[in-house]
């Protein structure tokens, strides 16, 4: 196979008015928080939603940090979530002084698994913390009539998730709050941010105040802070970006399907390789392109694949480690088994699927796992 420039995992696509917008704050010196840029984002990234409100913020984890906060999770309170997610989701919760509870996947999602969420929870439990894992939505009905026969708020981790769909909803809308992340890998990104969104009027004032030290604008008087809040802002310039981005999150979205159904094309034949899913119900937005690596039926461990693409000049990155495995948190859950988010952190990898991956660079990919299998095999 001939030798080549190294393929990324994700990179951005910043070929439209990312460059206009920020020398636009440059030139009139609108670069921090204030501007036309956050509200001009905000608006427009809830019109996209199809909700009321949208925050800015300064991150992913922000974002939902300041979720959690907004609904009054407080020390001693539960929170359940799925294991199989991004060490974020706890974190924030503990963040809190309150205790994630988790919930092992489901086989075919990847998502948490509904069917076992009603078990964990306690008259400690304040909400449920649905995660739409490398961009396919959770199975939210089930999950929402769990929350309201409870009477449990339910907080969306949309981070990897823009534009994907729930029986045509567009999910972090569902819930009572959502939450996304606009790092750079992501489908649009302002290198880092976040954003928060909500149909709630009371929760999307706290969220606004949090987010900018506890301020009371209404108030009217400068550096009166009525309650703890955090620096959790977003500057103009990252929302000029982020706006940009937004413009062409239609492109993008296609663009990352486009590829995935490609994947799946050159990849649907080759025995011992498990293919991301996409129920009828849901239209997944393939954040991450990820498979899974059968090691009994391929003779190669996903590390040893990793280990031998990287001698491609093939980046690849492996799916998350459940949060039960986590070192700060294994004395925690120590006495817990979650087999399917155990297998899923064990056996995924993410192959190159960003907005700059181009059918080429999946060609290469695919060609790479091809003779690596046939190497092994002989």
């Amino acid at each position: 196979m001939r030798s080549r420039k190294r393929i990324p995992i994700a990179e951005p696509d910043l070929t439209g008015n990312e460059e206009k917008y920020v020398v636009e704050c440059i030139r009139t010196g609108w670069i921090s928080s204030k501007g036309k840029f956050v509200e001009d984002l905000e608006e427009k990234f809830a019109s996209y939603m199809g909700v009321k409100h949208a925050i800015a913020v300064s991150s992913g984890t922000a974002a939902l940090h300041l979720a959690v906060a907004a609904l009054d999770i407080k020390p001693g309170d539960e929170v359940i979530m799925p294991t199989f997610t991004m060490i974020a989701c706890a974190n924030v919760v503990r963040y809190m002084g309150a205790k994630p509870v988790l919930v092992d996947s489901e086989p075919f999602t990847w998502n948490i698994d509904p069917s076992k969420i009603e078990d964990k929870i306690t008259e400690k439990t304040k909400a449920i913390m649905v995660v739409h894992i490398y961009g396919h939505p959770a199975d939210m009905d089930p999950i929402m009539r769990i929350a309201k026969n409870y009477g449990l708020y339910v907080i969306e981790d949309a981070a990897e998730a823009h534009g994907a769909e729930y029986k045509g909803r567009k999910v972090g809308g569902i819930g009572d709050i959502g939450c996304f992340s606009f790092y750079a890998n992501k489908i649009i990104t302002t290198g880092e941010g976040g954003m928060v969104v909500t149909n709630d009027d009371d929760i999307a004032e706290r969220v606004r105040r949090l987010r900018d030290q506890g301020y009371n604008v209404s108030l009217r008087k400068w550096l009166v802070h009525d309650f703890i809040g955090y620096n959790y802002r977003l500057t103009n310039l990252q929302a000029a970006v982020g706006l940009a981005q937004l413009e062409r999150i239609e492109e993008f979205v296609k663009k990352h399907r486009e590829n995935a159904h490609y994947y799946n094309h050159l990849l649907k034949e080759i025995r011992g390789i498990t293919l991301p899913p996409e129920a009828p119900w849901a239209k997944n937005v393939y954040w991450m392109y990820t498979i899974l690596i059968n090691e009994e039926i391929l003779g190669i461990t996903r590390d040893e694949m990793m280990k031998r693409l990287e001698d491609y000049c093939i980046d690849s990155r492996a799916t998350f480690l459940p949060i039960h495995q986590q070192p700060p948190y294994k004395d925690m859950y120590k006495h817990e088994k979650y087999p399917i988010a155990e297998q899923l952190g064990r056996r995924g990898i993410n192959l190159p699927s960003g907005n700059t991956t181009s059918k080429e660079d999946i060609e290469y990919v695919v060609s790479a796992i091809k003779e690596i299998i046939s190497g092994v095999k002989k």
